[in-house]
């Protein structure tokens, strides 16, 4: 092996020596300000991507609230609309048969409407008469206790036409703007309107454009009558809703509703 030089694995020349170190130094800079550049490349990706997320969400607040149109319908005939007596209690009286045949015709009328929510209050008598609706529609019905009928308080199981002439007195001073006035034995104005705007919120926040809630006819008449931006009093004598009666109102809760029908056609049985 003497005729072979040996190999050194050292640089026996400083200036390769030199060269070599400077060359590494010079990778290990480059893949530093490589490095560098990357982190402010994702920084400023990442600046865009919030500004973006902001911009949209400015975007929906600027939008503001979204128009709903909401129904409004009477519950069918009750077996305490058939005797006469005032009956508000809970869960209360089911439908007649008369009732029944009310709901099952006027289900191919409401269903055309395509509701993609419908809702019923507590009472018994709007869940049957939803009942149809929701099966033509193949869709589900939700209970909201804020559509139950306004409480008859003491006059509770009288006469509809003597209830009906002492009920007047409070709801009457409700849409003439003193929601104190109290039903005796039952609630005010103002935790009547609570209590039934707490129910439209729940119907509004779901997201459904164009819901149907079954409720009672001095619930939604007064409902309506107190919230809308174009009240026609008369309407609560003139045309009182009666069985299968429904209302229509357009808005949300932030901005308020305006009646676009009122329908206080004879039931179809």
């Amino acid at each position: 092996m003497s005729g072979y030089p040996r190999i050194s694995s050292r640089y026996p020349n400083p200036a390769a020596a030199r060269w070599i170190q400077d060359g590494a130094s010079d990778v290990s800079g480059r893949a530093r300000r490589t490095g560098e550049i990357f982190v402010t490349v994702c920084r400023l990706v990442a600046a865009v991507v919030a500004a973006v997320v902001v911009a949209g969400c400015g975007s929906a607040r600027a939008a503001g609230p979204h128009t709903i149109t909401l129904t409004l319908v009477r519950h069918a005939q009750s077996t305490g609309n058939a005797s006469g007596l005032i009956d508000t209690s809970t869960p209360g009286p089911e439908l007649t048969s008369e009732g029944w045949c009310q709901a099952t015709l006027a289900a191919g009328q409401l269903s055309s409407n395509h509701y993609d929510g419908i809702y019923a209050s507590t009472m018994i008598r709007t869940q049957e008469t939803a009942t149809p609706t929701a099966q033509a529609l193949g869709e589900p019905v939700s209970v909201l206790p804020g559509l139950r009928e306004i409480e008859a308080g003491q006059y509770e199981g009288q006469p509809e036409s003597i209830a009906k002439a002492n009920l007047a007195v409070p709801t009457t001073r409700w849409l003439q703007g003193d929601r104190s006035a109290r039903i005796p034995g039952s609630l005010d104005g103002n935790e009547f309107d609570a209590r039934f705007d707490e129910a439209v919120r729940h119907i509004y926040d779901s997201g459904e454009q164009n819901p149907v809630a079954f409720s009672h006819g001095g619930a939604i008449m007064l409902w309506v009558l107190m919230n809308v931006h174009n009240p026609d009093r008369s309407l609560l004598t003139n045309k009182p809703l009666p069985n299968m009666g429904r209302v229509v109102v357009t808005g949300n809760p932030s901005d308020g509703w305006t009646l676009t029908e009122w329908d206080a056609d004879p039931p179809p049985c």
